[in-house]
């Protein structure tokens, strides 16, 4: 102790202490799924998505000239090659973190799964970089974000951290091509916004339902440290985010405050997403191996 008052780490314990008779009273008290929520889709009814989804894109009209001011082509020019170089990965690294997630669940068609999921994101890499050409602005083969992005990919080599920083980047990828959207006056940049916040959305959708696979059947506690560690990381995220191109997102009607607000709102609907106890869930001896049923 410390004199005239607690001792931090002593206060600290006593907290954690109370929080885990909570978890354990309420985790015998409640049932640990939803009767009436969703079940998550297996790999097959994702790969089914994804073909639909290639078959039926926006078109984009390449034949319109791309004409720039000279002040949206600074702001383009200061940020998007960014985007465009992020969006283009090899994807090598998630491929393998894939096949290892896929031997361990006995979910092999979870790799091609993630192979059309990694080609979607290249599609929007390839789209972005025509479009560069076209409006004659360079494109990057470096950037400081992408590259601490692609370092930390290549030391994850999980399933759960790779959803985790994917996800992280496709929240704030929604708001930065909604803004590149308003500001820009170019019809196929428009589109190609478009139909990126359109992709955006089901893959948030396909990381948040991996993420509550993973964590079904784990203790409420260490889902919260999980939450407590993904706050932090998004939070050092989002601000590099808005260092990085605040311009743009200033542009597209953002303050740095609605940015913030926003950014953690989405992202708070992603974590109820990523919440097992939100799904029904199929036989527990496969869930033991992060095979899914669907139950509908």
């Amino acid at each position: 102790m410390r004199r005239g008052g607690f001792d931090p780490l002593f206060f600290w314990l006593i907290t954690l202490h109370y929080k885990l008779l909570y978890i354990n009273k309420s985790e015998h008290g409640m049932g640990l799924t939803s009767q009436d929520g969703p079940a998550v889709w297996s790999s097959d009814e994702w790969i089914a998505y994804f073909k639909a989804n290639a078959n039926r894109l926006l078109t984009i009209p390449w034949e319109v000239e791309v004409l720039l001011s000279p002040e949206e082509r600074a702001l383009i020019a200061g940020s998007l090659p960014s985007w465009q170089l992020g969006e283009s990965s090899d994807g090598v690294r998630l491929m393998a973190s894939a096949q290892k997630h896929a031997n361990s669940t006995n979910d092999p068609a979870f790799v091609e799964v993630m192979r059309m999921f990694i080609k979607e994101e290249q599609r929007h890499g390839g789209d972005l970089g025509q479009f560069l050409d076209l409006a004659d602005v360079p494109r990057k083969s470096w950037d400081w974000g992408d590259a601490v992005f692609r370092r930390v990919r290549h030391l994850v080599t999980h399933m759960e951290l790779s959803c985790l920083v994917l996800i992280t980047v496709e929240i704030h990828a929604m708001l930065y091509y909604a803004s590149v959207r308003r500001v820009t006056t170019s019809e196929v940049l428009q589109r190609i916004c478009q139909q990126i916040l359109r992709d955006e959305i089901p893959h948030i959708r396909f990381q948040c339902e991996r993420l509550a696979i993973l964590h079904h059947g784990r203790s409420r506690l260490l889902r919260w440290l999980t939450l407590t560690c993904h706050r932090v990381l998004f939070g050092g995220v989002t601000m590099a985010i808005w260092i990085g191109h605040r311009k743009v997102l200033r542009a597209g009607g953002f303050s740095f405050g609605r940015f913030w607000r926003t950014s953690w709102a989405k992202m708070g609907h992603a974590w109820q997403m990523m919440d097992p106890l939100k799904y029904q869930w199929a036989n527990p001896g496969l869930l033991a191996l992060g095979v899914c049923r669907d139950l509908r």
